[in-house]
């Protein structure tokens, strides 16, 4: 203990100062994160701040001073501490770390790489015309690798080639020539290691969301959640007109069917009652015009009837025919009595 006293207090102002102003971010802030920062200048940095001052706070401080900051501040906070690595920055913000993750992604740009460094992805050039007339370009993309040659006055590159692999470090003369092709490998921008709210931790992963499809998760489970309250017959604020209009048609068939005198389908029985007496009045008139009185008559004749093409034979055939016609007698008038007993 007297050695970790001894140590503190030989601690200069300012960074006394930093790690006060560190804490006190963190302290102020609902949600404060990691990110790395290797390869980004300083005045890009500087743009990127200005951009998101409404949203988001960030601060470049050393990365011994931000450890010190976390562990004076104890509790879960930290665990952050295994983010610090390089080049790392800290930022601060009242979103959720869902919104703060999107927010860095935006800041992320295509960038040109240097001379030395390493290729992120396979670096490809692409076959086809530049912009550059004839001269010496020509030999420096040969120079570096770079497949090129004069078509139509201007110099093109002859064939797509992978002129420098993942992994590998990018020559100074192919990172010139890339530069002037206006390829940029390298995707430069705040890049969230971690970000921390309310006693839990966030890696990048668990905060990258496709937007629509999780909107379209949500709108097809509020769909299913709907069928299923229909189907259940379960009553909620959002299905019980559904449910109720549902109950309703369903009563009124069951009405229909079962022919129960209501006021809310009189009207419907009446019409299906009377297109059914139409139906049998026109059968019953086919068995002689003698069939129905003459107030039916005039209903029928108001009726549309499709033409069909008469079979004066076999009608014939019936007249001839002295035991059918009894029995037709005798069918009409066991129809008459029955259209008597069902029209009055």
């Amino acid at each position: 203990m007297a050695e970790e006293k001894h140590h503190t207090e030989h601690i200069p102002k300012w960074k006394e100062d930093e790690i006060e102003q560190i804490k006190k971010l963190i302290l102020s802030h609902k949600v404060f994160g990691m990110v790395g920062i290797e390869g980004i200048l300083a005045v890009k940095i500087q743009k990127i701040r200005r951009n998101l001052k409404d949203i988001v706070v960030v601060k470049v401080s050393r990365n011994t001073l931000t450890e010190r900051a976390l562990n004076q501040l104890g509790g879960n906070i930290p665990g952050m501490n295994k983010y610090l690595d390089k080049q790392t920055a800290l930022v601060f913000t009242n979103e959720s770390p869902f919104k703060l993750q999107k927010v860095l992604e935006q800041t992320k740009t295509p960038s040109p790489i240097r001379g030395g460094a390493i290729a992120p992805v396979d670096i490809i050039v692409q076959k086809g015309p530049t912009s550059f007339p004839p001269g010496p370009i020509l030999g420096e993309l040969q120079s570096a690798g770079i497949p090129a040659s004069i078509e139509a006055g201007k110099v093109a590159i002859k064939d797509t080639k992978v002129v420098c692999k993942a992994g590998e470090a990018v020559p100074q003369k192919l990172a010139t020539m890339l530069l002037k092709l206006d390829i940029y490998p390298l995707i430069i921008g705040l890049d969230l290691r971690a970000a921390y709210d309310e006693r839990m931790i966030y890696e990048p992963e668990l905060l990258k969301i496709d937007e629509n499809q999780y909107i379209s998760d949500i709108i097809r489970a509020n769909q299913n959640a709907f069928n299923l309250s229909i189907n259940t017959a379960y009553p909620t604020s959002a299905t019980i007109g559904t449910l109720l209009a549902k109950a309703s048609t369903e009563a009124k068939n069951l009405g229909l069917n079962a022919v129960v005198f209501d006021s809310g389908i009189m009207d419907a029985l009446l019409s299906r009652a009377y297109i059914q007496m139409i139906s049998i009045a026109s059968k019953a008139v086919e068995g002689g015009a003698d069939a129905v009185g003459d107030d039916l008559k005039k209903v029928l004749e108001a009726v549309p009837r499709p033409t069909a093409a008469k079979a004066p034979d076999k009608k014939e055939e019936v007249q001839k025919e002295e035991p059918e016609e009894v029995e037709e007698d005798h069918a009409e008038e066991d129809g008459m009595a029955g259209l008597g007993a069902l029209f009055g």
